[in-house]
Parts: structure tokens; C-alpha cells; sequence
């Protein structure tokens, strides 16, 4: 299977169509910054056919068989599996992940649209036992109705998944606004997963930018509910324009990893590392800030480095290729001012320090370990987004604890330590929505709870497994009176 853009990449009602005033945009490679195809740059007018086609559809899908849903996002599954080589391929190329990364998250997309179709049939609602004992009670769930869905470009296909299969899965029909510099693998996702042959108008693409399309679908009163994952400025706006609808939002993060003196080095080292590089750091629970005991830091630092330097940077559609270039000009923009702020406040480069010279583009950055960066520092006060390993030396498991919470995110960290009591201790009182024990910050599987703190600006719910299921239905309650 090919792909080819011409700008004709909104999917309304079932139908492939450009926007009406012929606007299109030019998507470029992060490989080489070259031209790959054009997108529709869709108006609110484009957005509004979208949210009208979901309302059409969505009342009939909300009534098919929980048995029946089950199986297309089966056939979606078997779809994305058959295609699997040329959907890694573009994702590669449009996104700058590494091939045999795009490989991973395509086949987690097909294993998501599978996870759904297995846990939708034992969304099960519950008796609940009266005072009054004329009366019954029961729960169930029901359908919320038309989602806006607006996705970023980190995971351009798994990320999507997360909120369209289970939100397929519940009943509800979805307008999907993709983040506009991976359009073409949404694209391309869409046109795999059509031909499963789902009801027209219950999965609906609208391309464009994100302040008109997906303003537009987020505030639309013809919306019930909003999925989004991305940054935590774009997240209040969206909450604010959503007042009232229900609400699914993964934000950013900047989750400490805490290496205690008792740590096993080794593990330590190549979990922190894959957590630093993995997807060039653009990872919301990527290792962006590392604790680490005084008494193990030396030796915890040389280890970085080496792990660094094995780090192959280049063209990610190479096999041997272990990191690509950043997404766009922001993102690299932002890694190099945390950078260079970090290391004007007396940080030292320890390995990388800046853009690497020589490659395609000017979006590759060097693997870099940074050693002893500042609490005051912006890799620690903000989400970087970039492979960076920033070190901050602690001298106890207090001022671990206290660094941890620097900052305003709370949604992954992990901790280092042979001391069950020790981490069970981190687990508790760290603020963040998973607490990794002795594991790379970035391990999750698609069925587990995932989502920010309460009290800080990581998000609102959780996605994963059941938990996307119930966060995107309504839950129904009957009474009824006998005798």
C-alpha cells in the first residue's frame, strides 16, 4: 500500500475532500526538511460539516451491539497490521523517529484498537443495594455522545489510538484534529482503518490548524465531550473553551527519576538513558530531570556518558540509526535555550551540549548529559522535550523529595532503590500519576492508568485500558419501584 497527499486529507461522513476555499499547507520531512505532501487547511466551516456528520451518525452507532463495535475495531486492528510497513515508513519520514520505534508504536496501535474490542464487553455496570426496599438500582454506561479529539505529534498514531478506539469502542463518534506537522501519517491512519468499512460519519479527520479546527470542535456546542493530549498552555485553553462538556486531558510532564545510593547502577544507567533518547526525549515521561545521590553521582555520571555516546544519531530510515532529528524548529528552539540556560547557570557539558553539525537538517541535537544542573535551571522547572540528561546532585532522600516537587508537573517519576520501605516511601509522597520503581520513567502498557496528579498541571483523568472506556462513557443510573 502507497500513500500519496494532494491536500484532499479531511475524512467527513465517509468521504475524502479537500477544504472548500482550496487552502492547503506543505508538510515537510524533519529528516531533510523537504516537501513530502500537502494537507488540507481547513476552516471552521470544514470543522462545523465534521461535527454535523458525527451528530448524524452518532445516535445509531450509540445503538449498534457492544458485540458488533467489537468487531470492526477488529477489523481497524487487521487493517493497521496489513499495512504496518508502509504506516512505519511514513511515520518515519514525517515524524523522525527511528524505524524500528515507528515499527514498535504502529504495532501498539493495532494491539490498542484489539484491547478495546476486548474490554468493551465487560464494561459492566453494578446493583446497588437501597434503604428503601421497594426500590432497585442499577448503573450502566451509555455513549457521551460526539468527541472532539486533538492529538500531538510526539506518537502520531498511538496517541490518537488511545482516545479513538476506546471512544469508538464506547459508542461515540469522533471529530479527530491531528497536530498539523504529522498530518499526512493521520492521513494515512485513517484511509487503513476506513477500510475496515465503519459507519460513515463516526470517525471524522479534519486537518488544519489547531487555534481554527480545533477551537472550532472543541467549543462547538454540537460536541459533548474533548480528548487531548499535549502541552499544558494549549490544555487550559482548551479546558476553558470546553466549560461544561466532559473532559479527558493528558498534559505535559517533567517527572523527577530518583536514584538513591542503594540503587543497582547498571539498571539505574540503562533505564535513565533509554528514558532520556527514546523518540530524541520527545516523551511526556521522558527522564528529563535526574536526582541522584551524592554518594553514587561520579560513577552514575561516567555511565551516562558512555551510554550517550552509543547513541547513533542520523537519518532515522537507517536500521543502525538509534535517534533522528527533533519534530519542527519549536521544539529544537526550546531544547537549545534549556541548554544554554542550564549551562549559563554553572551546569557542564558533560557529553553533546547543542545542534549536531553535518546532518540534513538543522532539527538533530546531540545526546547530551548535562552535570550539575541547577534546581533553578529551566530543564528543571519546565518541560524540555528534547534528549537531554539533565543531573542534580542530592545529598538525602528529604532533598530528593523536595527537588521532586520543584516543579508544576505531576504526571511520571521513577526511583532507584534496593530498599522496598525506601520506595514505597517515594511512591507515596511523590506527586505524579505513576511512580516507577526501579524502571525507565517511559514504561507503560496500554491497559494501565495514566494521567497527572491531582493539584498539579499534568492533566485531568486517565487514559488506558478500562480507564479510557469508562472516562469516555456516561455512567447511567435507573431506579425502579416494585410491588
Amino acid at each position: 500500500m502507497s500513500f500519496t497527499f494532494d491536500g484532499r486529507t479531511n475524512f467527513i461522513a465517509g468521504q475524502w475532500q479537500g477544504e472548500a476555499s482550496g487552502a492547503t499547507k506543505e508538510a515537510l520531512s524533519p529528516i531533510d526538511r523537504r516537501p513530502i505532501g500537502r494537507m488540507a487547511w481547513s476552516s471552521r466551516e470544514t470543522a462545523r460539516q465534521a461535527i454535523a456528520a458525527a451528530r448524524n451518525a452518532q445516535a445509531a452507532w450509540g445503538r449498534t451491539s457492544l458485540w458488533d463495535r467489537a468487531a470492526l475495531l477488529r477489523r481497524m486492528a487487521d487493517r493497521i497490521e496489513k499495512s504496518a510497513e508502509p504506516l512505519s515508513a511514513l511515520l518515519t519520514l514525517e515524524q523522525g523517529k527511528p524505524i524500528a520505534e515507528a515499527r514498535f508504536e504502529i504495532g501498539k496501535a493495532a494491539d490498542g484498537f484489539n484491547l478495546a474490542a476486548d474490554l468493551v464487553k465487560y464494561l459492566e455496570g453494578h446493583t446497588i443495594p437501597t434503604e428503601d426496599p421497594s426500590k432497585r438500582v442499577m448503573t450502566f454506561y451509555r455513549p457521551r455522545g460526539v468527541y472532539a479529539v486533538i492529538t500531538p505529534w510526539n506518537f502520531p498514531v498511538n496517541i490518537p489510538v488511545e482516545y479513538l478506539a476506546p471512544g469508538l469502542a464506547a459508542g461515540n463518534a469522533i471529530i479527530w484534529n491531528p497536530a498539523p506537522t504529522t498530518a499526512l501519517i493521520a492521513t494515512a491512519l485513517t484511509e487503513v482503518i476506513a477500510e475496515a468499512d465503519p459507519p460513515a460519519g463516526i470517525l471524522n479527520l479534519v486537518t488544519g490548524a489547531g487555534p481554527e479546527v480545533g477551537d472550532e470542535i472543541v467549543s462547538n456546542p454540537g460536541t459533548e465531550a474533548v480528548g487531548f493530549t499535549g502541552s499544558v498552555p494549549t490544555g487550559r485553553k482548551i479546558a476553558a473553551r470546553a466549560a461544561g462538556k466532559a473532559q479527558l486531558l493528558e498534559l505535559g510532564g517533567n517527572g523527577p527519576v530518583i536514584v538513591l545510593d542503594d540503587a543497582d547502577l547498571d539498571k539505574a544507567v540503562r533505564a535513565t538513558a533509554s528514558g532520556c533518547f527514546v523518540n530524541a526525549g520527545q516523551v511526556c515521561s521522558s527522564s528529563e530531570r535526574v536526582l541522584v545521590h551524592t554518594a553514587i553521582y561520579d560513577a552514575f555520571a561516567e555511565r551516562m556518558v558512555e551510554e550517550a555516546g552509543k547513541v547513533v544519531l542520523g537519518d532515522p530510515r537507517r536500521e543502525d540509526v538509534t535517534m533522528g532529528p527533533l519534530n519542527n524548529p519549536a521544539v529544537a528552539a526550546k531544547v537549545a535555550e534549556h541548554v544554554d540556560d542550564a549551562l549559563k547557570r554553572g551546569a557542564q557539558a558533560l557529553a553533546g551540549g547543542g545542534p549536531a553539525q553535518g546532518l540534513p537538517s538543522d532539527l538533530y541535537f546531540q545526546p547530551t548529559v548535562l552535570g550539575n544542573v541547577g534546581r533553578d535551571s529551566l530543564l528543571n522547572q519546565e518541560e524540555t522535550f528534547g534528549p537531554v540528561a539533565p543531573l542534580i546532585r542530592v545529598e538525602s532522600d528529604e532533598e530528593a523529595l523536595a527537588a521532586a516537587h520543584d516543579n508544576r508537573f505531576g504526571l511520571v517519576a521513577s526511583v532507584f532503590t534496593r530498599d522496598i520501605d525506601r520506595a514505597f516511601r517515594f511512591v507515596e509522597e511523590v506527586q505524579a500519576g505513576i511512580v516507577n520503581v526501579n524502571d525507565t520513567s517511559n514504561y507503560w502498557e496500554l491497559h494501565i492508568p495514566f494521567g497527572g496528579a491531582s493539584g498539579k498541571e499534568s492533566g485531568v483523568g486517565r487514559i488506558g485500558g478500562r480507564y479510557s472506556l469508562e472516562a469516555m462513557s456516561d455512567l447511567r443510573t435507573a431506579t425502579f419501584t416494585i410491588g
